[in-house]
């Protein structure tokens, strides 16, 4: 990995009765990381982290960032600390031992993801080919136990990586991106504006075994802004969506729940806005060490 890069891996899921969801992220470089940035990104692996995010009731947040002492890794796993992230094959087994930020408690349990399918390969996000995205099972079920806190439940799920040579804020200005769960398969959206002034417009549909479809982009949607006003948008078929539900709030970054209508189906995309060059400012990055503390060792 050089200097500067990064690669993560990255789950959602959305419990089926609509109360729960997660997110998950393992990072080498990590990107959001004022410590990767303040050090000049000279040993992407010192700068390790699982994010780990409950939402619904009980909540918990942890992101601890680790140095590359902390870090071991093979063809098949990947373990940052207490955590790890192993692949046999066909499921994907999330072992969580973490503690949670700002407020301090254990977070620790285990989860379970099962891919229907799994997609050929990567896209490129930038016209120099230097940040890589695979949607790696854009279907998938999700099986969720955690002992601390203690909460079970299982549901709709998706599962990628992104990887890159240089830091996201050199190529990007923001992005806005959904996935949904369809009938058959699921549906992915992802409108990316470049550091350039162009941009990358991705539509897909993907059958449950993981083939890709590009489909016409849907129709431009409006959402309202953040409570910290950040802009946000998506698509939908009709030109309509609404927000179910807010997952994250942050200056430069949110996560909701939509309502929308894509493919010709009614369904409730899982939906991301990233305004890059709010992260890059430096009262931002001040204020992301509350949130993201770092282990000494």
């Amino acid at each position: 990995m050089p200097p500067g890069g990064y690669a993560w891996w990255y789950v959602d899921g959305v419990s089926d009765d609509g109360r729960h969801g997660l997110t998950v992220i393992a990072f080498l470089g990590s990107v959001f990381s004022p410590y990767y940035a303040w050090s000049g990104r000279a040993d992407p692996l010192n700068h390790s982290a699982v994010n780990v995010v409950l939402y619904g009731r009980p909540g918990a947040w942890a992101m601890t960032e680790r140095p590359r002492g902390s870090v071991a890794r093979d063809a098949t796993s990947l373990a940052i600390g207490p955590s790890s992230l192993h692949w046999d094959g066909t499921t994907l087994t999330i072992r969580v031992a973490e503690v949670t930020s700002p407020l301090p408690s254990r977070l620790s349990g285990t989860i379970r993801v099962r891919p229907a399918g799994i997609t050929p390969g990567p896209f490129t996000l930038d016209a120099e080919g230097r940040h890589r995205w695979w949607p790696l099972s854009p279907a998938s079920r999700i099986e969720v136990a955690f002992d601390r806190p203690s909460l079970r439940w299982s549901g709709d799920a998706y599962f990628d990586t992104n990887d890159g040579d240089v830091p996201l804020e050199d190529s990007f200005r923001s992005w806005t991106w959904s996935r949904s769960t369809l009938k058959r398969g699921a549906a992915i959206l992802y409108d990316v504006e470049r550091r350039d002034g162009s941009r990358q417009d991705l539509s897909l549909r993907f059958d449950p075994d993981g083939t890709p479809q590009p489909i016409e982009p849907p129709v431009p949607a409006r959402l309202p802004p953040t409570l910290w006003r950040l802009p946000r948008a998506t698509r939908s078929d009709d030109g309509a969506a609404s927000v179910l539900r807010r997952f994250e709030d942050a200056p430069f970054y949110s996560r909701s729940l939509l309502s929308a209508r894509i493919c010709g189906e009614a369904v409730r995309p899982v939906h991301e806005a990233l305004d890059l060059d709010r992260f890059t400012n430096p009262l931002v990055r001040l204020m992301l060490p509350f949130r993201m503390p770092r282990a000494p060792r």
